[in-house]
């Protein structure tokens, strides 16, 4: 079961860590940090991605120099009360790291995302005001310890018409990527706040 779960969840990252690590947490006296890392997309502009990680796996790191690393993990979800209430984050749990150095220049595709879960929600289709479609989805994935993540997912287009179509329950094997997108929130007095929101957009899939 511990082996189906690692193997159901599977992240892959390159590119450079952006910022010094920031203290998250501790479990069972193993420290773990907070710390960004940069990845390019397809079209040339980059995506700042979250990215939780033991102490003990940073030892031979030092984040302030912005190393280039390659990153293999988990996505995790999280509930945190934000703003008068509970909302759902988003965070690459690294189980492993290591130094890319050799090759500065960074690839086109270095964010990949395996998921296999089940539909957890009745999947929401919709279209933009430029015609294109859009199916919300959450997904539970399992792990360890009878645990699972809830993993919110957009599906565009043919995509989107399939998912529409699933009901709560249904199991689907997904790739996708995690994408970051900055955004602007008006607060009380005028003021305005930088924010940025996470979603992971799906590329390929198959149901069963």
């Amino acid at each position: 079961m511990k082996n189906h779960t690692l193997k159901s969840n599977v992240v892959t990252l390159r590119g450079e860590i952006i910022c010094d690590k920031e203290f998250s947490h501790e479990v069972y006296g193993e420290g773990f940090y907070k710390i960004f890392i940069e990845t390019p997309r397809l079209s040339d502009t980059c995506d700042c991605l979250p990215l939780t990680i033991s102490e003990r796996l940073l030892y031979d790191f030092d984040t302030k120099i912005k190393p280039i690393v390659s990153i293999e993990g988990q996505l995790r979800s999280y509930n945190k009360y934000i703003d008068g209430s509970n909302r759902l984050i988003l965070t690459v749990f690294v189980r492993t790291i290591k130094a890319d150095d050799e090759n500065k220049t960074l690839s086109k595709n270095p964010n990949e995302i395996y998921l296999d879960g089940y539909v957890c929600r009745k999947p929401i289709y919709r279209e933009t005001p430029f015609g294109r479609e859009i199916t919300d989805l959450l997904i539970a994935v399992n792990r360890s310890y009878n645990k699972s993540d809830y993993i919110p997912c957009i599906a565009w287009g043919r995509n989107a018409r399939f998912t529409a179509k699933l009901n709560v329950g249904d199991r689907i094997k997904i790739w996708v990527r995690i994408q970051s997108r900055k955004y602007q929130k008006k607060l009380q007095g005028g003021d305005v706040l930088d924010k940025v929101a996470y979603e992971v957009s799906i590329s390929k899939m198959e149901k069963g």
